[in-house]
């Protein structure tokens, strides 16, 4: 299929978008939220940064340069952060601060770095030694925390702290695969209450009620990703790569064959209600191009991933007044807390969320998709 169109859609993102008001950001449109740092807004930078490095043009880095400076005061201080918060997702965005810093030299994006690794150091932990996903959500580990956290971690230990932690990141994922991988259905619970008390949690498990995908892509996109900073520790790496191997391969089953994408609820294709959702599929997608890139899964996964990118724009990429839009997006999921028992976990609670067009939920992790296209 003809990609252009792909790269006139990015375009037309970044020149859309002031820092205090960027257009992908439909959940906080939403709710009418001050402009503040966040994982969603991570997403998009992430991407935009992987476009730069592939093409060179420098107005993807200076759009990112000025996005992230709008947000990051000069003594290192975060516009909207606040560090006792203790919420993994806020890690995410941190990660661009790396590649920002190396770029311009500014010395406010390595005190904003040293800023978010104290969280790192002070995030509360369950038993396991997980974090836990947020201080509000105590004892509690989501899939998607281990992409916010883990990868910003992993990076840390790498270009900041010589990889001495690279330990206990491994022994992060490997819980998860321990205690949320259905080694049966080949799928991960969205959640785990390691008190097993949380009203959506199994009184004898922990685990929540469903294999919601997003949840699944970000945990996938999360150990592609953190594998790919590990440099040495090959033994530990190792480990890695076999949990990933596992749950790409175990994914595959789940495309549906005649739109070639993943359900919003995974092992329930084709019941009353589900429908294949667009932000969770391309990551899945990226993580399958990148693993085999990368030589982590079978080179065959290249061409499943670079399939079910094919499948999102056939059918959730439109053109509307010579603008594009993508939907088929899951504007927002989670557990709890105690006092919205709706969040249940359930497959018709999964069902019931609002689907959008254009969010950086959907659209970071499609062009992140879309640079993995590139490189095949």
């Amino acid at each position: 299929m003809d990609y252009s169109i792909i790269d006139k859609y990015i375009d037309r993102l970044i020149e859309d978008t002031v820092p205090e008001a960027p257009i992908w950001n439909i959940e906080n449109i939403r709710q009418g939220k001050k402009p503040g740092w966040n994982y969603i807004d991570g997403c998009m930078m992430t991407s935009l940064y992987t476009i730069y490095k592939q093409t060179g043009n420098k107005k993807y880095l200076d759009f990112i340069d000025k996005f992230v400076d709008y947000y990051v005061f000069e003594d290192g201080s975060i516009r909207g952060y606040d560090l006792e918060t203790y919420n993994l997702d806020n890690l995410n965005e941190g990660r661009v601060l790396f590649d920002l810093y190396k770029e311009t030299g500014k010395e406010k994006y390595k005190k904003a770095i040293e800023l978010l690794h104290k969280q790192v150091e002070g995030q509360p932990r369950t038993g396991t030694g997980n974090f836990w996903h947020k201080l509000i959500y105590p004892n509690q580990v989501w899939l998607d925390g281990l992409y916010m956290a883990q990868v910003f971690y992993t990076r840390y230990e790498t270009e900041v702290n010589g990889g001495k932690n690279y330990a206990d990141i491994v022994a992060q994922f490997k819980s998860v695969y321990d205690h949320m991988y259905d080694k049966e259905k080949k799928l991960y619970y969205h959640g785990w209450d390691y008190s097993k008390t949380a009203f959506w949690a199994d009184k004898e498990t922990g685990l929540s009620k469903s294999f919601w995908l997003r949840s699944v892509g970000w945990y996938t996109v999360g150990l592609v990703d953190a594998i790919s900073y590990f440099e040495g520790a090959d033994g530990l790496k190792a480990q890695l790569i076999a949990i990933f191997k596992d749950t790409i391969e175990g994914l595959e089953q789940y495309i549906d064959k005649d739109k070639h994408m993943f359900y919003q609820v995974v092992d329930q294709g084709g019941r009353e209600g589900n429908y294949v959702e667009t932000s969770g599929s391309a990551m899945i997608a990226y993580a399958m191009m990148k693993g085999a890139r990368l030589g982590f899964v079978d080179k065959h996964f290249a061409a499943v991933g670079e399939s079910v990118f094919n499948g999102i724009c056939m059918e959730y990429l439109t053109e509307t007044d010579g603008k594009l839009n993508l939907g088929g997006i899951c504007l927002v999921a989670g557990l709890g807390p105690e006092n919205n028992r709706r969040r249940n976990g359930t497959f018709e609670y999964y069902i019931s969320e609002p689907v959008v067009e254009n969010d950086a939920k959907g659209t970071g992790p499609f062009v992140m998709a879309y640079t993995e296209i590139k490189q095949l």
